[in-house]
């Protein structure tokens, strides 16, 4: 195996800071912020702000461990790679990986569903479940396409929708503040907090903060892509917690502008939250209008970024041969992970024909599921960070303080525990996902003990030999 892709190319490196940045942009800003600003200001009413500005402090968190991380291995397969060089359990390793594909490929899976349904009212059709279904999986077809043609090809796409989705955002931005300025806004709402009945203020602002995360993830997606940046050492600290910060500023505006114009429950019994706020802050313009079909593109971002994560984490995880080395072979034309585009795609295309029929509204259970996931990877990692510090390496890189990936460990996992608040459903689709992990994981723990045995019988059918010479 090791011979086998050894023989490959290296992937091609085309990503500068500039695009380094609207890929980590672009990410974060997706399909979270546009969906559920509504369903946390249900959680915590108007202060719907602090939840994504707790999100954005945890996701910080992390992000420190992942840049001394990345930095200290420029290598693609991110989160697994670390666990794997930090613990050495192959089991544990697969899991991680298994569950950051199974994040992403869901999260495409989805935004390419809502690409459809956005779609379809966009262009006023009246489309049914069998042809929603059907956009989405040509809709995913292209996005495999333009994976496959190429990084460069797919990450300056991701440029373009990401302009287009920051607009989305700074078009609300801008309508709430010309609706303030207006005497229109209602800032006793922004302070208030309304929690549901069964729930205290605490419990309530980490349920929400748990929702929140969601629209936080995607940073930790561009280690993936460290094969295929110039100098990662030197650009990653200062893109990543640019991005970050840029992310987190815009949610907070976002959120503030939403509830100071729209009462909450308008805002959380609405599918299409900042189409509301829009409408409410400039009812005389036709700019509503737009915001769907920027949504659409939010999503579509989401989408193509999500995909090229999972299948490089497929190609950096076969060359360190946790997984089998044929998906990381790479297309000597386009210098692309063929094969792992094309088995991510395939699980996407499932994915989608399932969610088209087993799920109605499940944006927030999704969500929730997603942000659970990832935030026990992230758990993870943040611990990685304190057991590889016994690891030397020949090169500067970033590290963070110790007390701060403490902090992210404790943070991270209290989120994924009950005792945040989060609803049993994520649970439930979060152990079906990890289930199936577990019962692919047999194959590999199987032929890594026929390997064991092969290795042993080789070493005693040579011992005579060595012991005649």
């Amino acid at each position: 195996m090791t011979t086998q892709t050894s023989q490959q190319p290296e992937l091609r490196r085309v990503m500068g800071p500039k695009l380094l940045l609207l890929f980590i942009v672009g990410d974060i800003l997706g399909t979270g912020v546009y969906a559920l600003t509504g369903q946390v200001a249900a959680e915590v009413g108007g202060a719907a702000w602090l939840p994504f500005l707790i999100a954005f402090a945890v996701a910080l968190l992390t992000a420190f461990s992942y840049l001394e991380l990345v930095t200290k291995y420029p290598q693609a397969a991110g989160a697994a790679l670390y666990v794997h060089k930090a613990f050495g359990i192959h089991l544990l390793t697969f899991m991680i990986a298994f569950t950051v594909m199974c994040s992403g490929i869901t999260s495409a899976s989805t935004a390419a569903r809502a690409f459809a349904s956005n779609l379809a009212v966009g262009v006023g059709w009246e489309a049914g479940n069998t042809s929603i279904m059907a956009m989405a999986l040509g809709f995913m077809l292209v996005v495999a396409a333009i994976n496959l043609r190429g990084v460069s090809e797919g990450v300056k796409t991701n440029a373009v929708l990401t302009m287009i989705e920051l607009s989305g955002l700074l078009l609300v931005i801008l309508v709430g503040f010309y609706a303030i300025a207006g005497g229109d806004a209602d800032w006793g709402r922004v302070i208030a907090f309304e929690t549901p009945d069964d729930k205290n203020v605490f419990l309530a602002v980490t349920t929400a903060t748990s929702l929140a995360f969601f629209a936080m993830v995607g940073f930790e997606d561009s280690v993936n892509m460290a094969e295929e940046c110039h100098e990662p050492n030197r650009i990653f600290p200062r893109i990543m917690l640019t991005g970050l910060g840029i992310a987190g500023g815009t949610y907070v505006l976002v959120s503030i502008c939403a509830v100071a114009l729209v009462p909450v429950g308008d805002l959380a019994s609405n599918d299409t939250p900042l189409v509301t706020v829009v409408e409410r802050g400039a009812p005389n313009l036709p700019i509503a209008d737009i915001l769907p079909f920027i949504s659409m593109f939010a999503v579509a971002n989401s989408a193509l970024i999500n995909m090229l994560m999972a299948s490089r984490l497929l190609y950096g995880m076969a060359r360190q041969g946790v997984i089998p080395g044929v998906l990381s072979r790479v297309g000597q034309r386009r210098r692309t992970p063929y094969v792992s585009i094309i088995f991510t795609t395939l699980i996407a295309l499932a994915l989608i024909a399932y969610v088209s029929y087993a799920s109605e509204n499940a944006v927030s259970v999704l969500g929730g599921t997603t942000s659970l996931l990832l935030l026990a990877v992230f758990g993870v990692v943040n611990a990685a960070v304190l057991v590889l510090r016994r690891d030397r390496v020949d090169h500067g890189h970033f590290r963070t303080w110790t007390p701060v990936a403490l902090l992210g460990v404790l943070s991270c996992l209290y989120l994924v525990t009950p005792l945040s608040g989060r609803p049993a459903a994520e649970y439930e689709v979060a152990a079906i996902l990890l289930s199936l992990g577990l019962v692919l994981s047999i194959p590999m723990y199987i032929a890594s003990r026929r390997r064991g045995q092969r290795l042993k019988a080789v070493e005693e059918s040579d011992e005579p030999r060595s012991h005649r010479s």
